[in-house]
């Protein structure tokens, strides 16, 4: 048993090993689906030593490690592989990719997205959207909502409305596609969640935005 122990700690710190890069920072960070396959891993080790004989203990935990860490690691690794290609796509444009677990949000400014006051695609940023809906399109087990959001410049009806139409320009957009209805839902927030300051032409701009959310259609 002990010389199982030790043969899964090595396995799980190879795990850990597995690293990806990320193009914004220029660091390396440990992947999501590493993360699961660790835990997934020791779940089942715990598992598989608890629900075996004696003799076989140490054949029950590398059995259930195997099988914990391939369950733990499924969605990550789905959700690892999409980020990495939404990085490669959108460096540089203006976007942000933050990942939230197994989710993943795209940032999408109204400085690159929008003009002022409108809810019409710049077609300055028509390729980006383009190049977003072909990584959505091979990764279709994700769920997409869509929320927009306005700065407080305006009233509270108007911005609600402005936020609402920006949201399902994107939606339509992605529709074009060949992104299935389904998938997508298209929600406005007007003014309600700023992520900086309205009192400076800075922060404004940081709160007209369009945010997607990826999530995986099986948790």
């Amino acid at each position: 048993m002990k010389k199982t122990l030790i043969a899964f700690s090595v396995a799980a710190f190879g795990l850990s090993g597995c690293m990806t890069y990320d193009p914004y920072t220029g660091e390396e960070k440990v992947s999501s689906a590493t993360k699961g396959s660790i835990i997934g891993a020791i779940g089942g080790a715990a598992v598989g030593a608890a629900t075996s004989s004696s003799s076989d203990r140490g054949k029950g935990a590398l059995i259930g490690a195997a099988g914990g860490a391939a369950v733990g690691g499924g969605i990550g690794y789905y959700m690892d592989r999409q980020e990495a290609q939404l990085r490669q796509k959108l460096e540089g444009t203006g976007v942000r990719v933050v990942r939230n677990g197994d989710q993943i949000e795209l940032v999408m400014p109204g400085n690159i997205t929008f003009d002022t006051d409108q809810a019409t695609i710049r077609s300055s940023f028509t390729g980006v959207l383009e190049s977003v809906g072909l990584v959505l399109k091979e990764f279709d087990k994700t769920i997409i909502q869509i929320d927009g959001h306005t700065d407080s410049t305006g009233s509270d009806s108007y911005n609600q409305l402005l936020s609402e139409r920006r949201a399902s320009s994107v939606r339509d957009f992605l529709l074009n596609q060949g992104i299935a209805p389904a998938r997508t839902r298209a929600t406005g927030y007007g003014e309600r969640y700023p992520v900086a300051s309205n009192d400076t032409p800075a922060g404004r701009e940081q709160n007209r935005r369009v945010e997607l959310t990826l999530v995986p259609m099986q948790q």
